[in-house]
């Protein structure tokens, strides 16, 4: 008698959406099953990986992943073209992180121009990121998305205190929108739904349930992706059914594993080697939890993932 695998099917469906212009287009989600599980059911686009850019030099990351950028560092534009050109970045991710009320608290109106000249300078599809600082950023994602008007990009995050101002840009300049909300199906489940009823349509709207570093709450982290997955699958849930998103560099590249010198642990290996390992599990790990959008800093991190994807797929 010969063996049959046995297959799960399930009635709901991961929403698909598509950001960027023209053939530089990306689209992530529209999986039938869990990740990966072609056997069971579609699968039609793989998760895209988006590099990490600031618009300005980046003082909170170490050394071993700083280094790798600090010719171009100091100008957004020059770090973007450098993913796309040098790194063959299929996606940017600009973080506004100057407009931070304790990081340099630059203006909307600076924000907008930084915007407009990253856009001006690649083709690749752009998101756009506030600092998370929820009062600042509703006025400076507000002129981010007018002016990168007409070009489809993600902006976010959008949070349970700034999404009502941020919901009316993204609408009114025709963008994707990424709902953050703090490691709770039920607080994502509810920001969903809260945009929804703004008139804000559900199939361009990304889910960020927030993620954790690996050894500071991944399996948690990963827990919490799962479910949110499961319910739109198996419980048919539409507001469960956007695609995740993961930003993994920013809570990889500040743990003591990635920044504590071979000096001070000489037992862990070499600083370089352990922190790319680190980024790397981390979003293995939220790639294989449901995430389809990954934000990530170091080369190698990103080329061993990609690695790890085509494996899979």
């Amino acid at each position: 008698m010969s063996f049959v695998i046995p297959k799960e099917s399930f009635n709901g469906k991961v929403l698909a959406v598509d950001f960027g212009k023209d053939d530089k287009a990306l689209e992530i989600g529209g999986e039938t099953c869990l990740p990966f599980l072609t056997f069971e059911g579609e699968v039609p686009n793989r998760p895209v990986i988006a590099y990490e850019i600031q618009d300005c030099v980046p003082d909170d990351w170490p050394d071993t992943v700083k280094n790798v950028y600090k010719d171009v560092s100091g100008d957004p534009v020059a770090w973007a073209k450098y993913c796309q050109n040098e790194l063959k970045a299929k996606a940017i991710a600009l973080r506004l992180a100057s407009t931070h009320p304790d990081r340099g608290n630059r203006s909307a109106e600076d924000a907008s121009k930084t915007v407009k000249d990253v856009l001006a300078a690649v083709t690749v599809p752009l998101i756009i990121l506030g600092s998370n600082h929820i009062e600042k950023d509703a006025s400076v994602l507000v002129a981010a998305a007018q002016a990168a008007s007409g070009n489809n990009c993600i902006i976010g995050k959008a949070q349970e205190g700034n999404y009502k101002t941020i919901v009316a840009a993204a609408l009114a300049h025709n963008h994707k929108l990424i709902a953050m909300s703090e490691l709770d199906i039920n607080l994502a489940k509810q920001l969903n739904i809260l945009i929804t009823q703004m008139g804000f349509d559900k199939a361009k709207l990304i889910t960020d349930p927030m993620c954790a570093a690996l050894g500071y709450g991944l399996e948690y982290t990963y827990s919490v992706m799962e479910r949110i997955r499961l319910a739109g699958l198996a419980q048919n849930d539409p507001t469960m059914q956007p695609p995740i998103v993961g930003d993994v560099g920013m809570y990889v590249w500040k743990i003591k594993e990635t920044v504590a010198s071979e000096t001070d642990v000489p037992d862990w290996g070499a600083l370089e080697e352990r922190g790319i390992a680190w980024e790397t599990v981390t979003a293995t790990s939220m790639m294989l939890a449901g995430t389809n959008l990954l934000i990530m800093r170091h080369p190698k991190a990103v080329e061993n993932v990609n690695k790890t994807i085509k494996e899979l797929v």
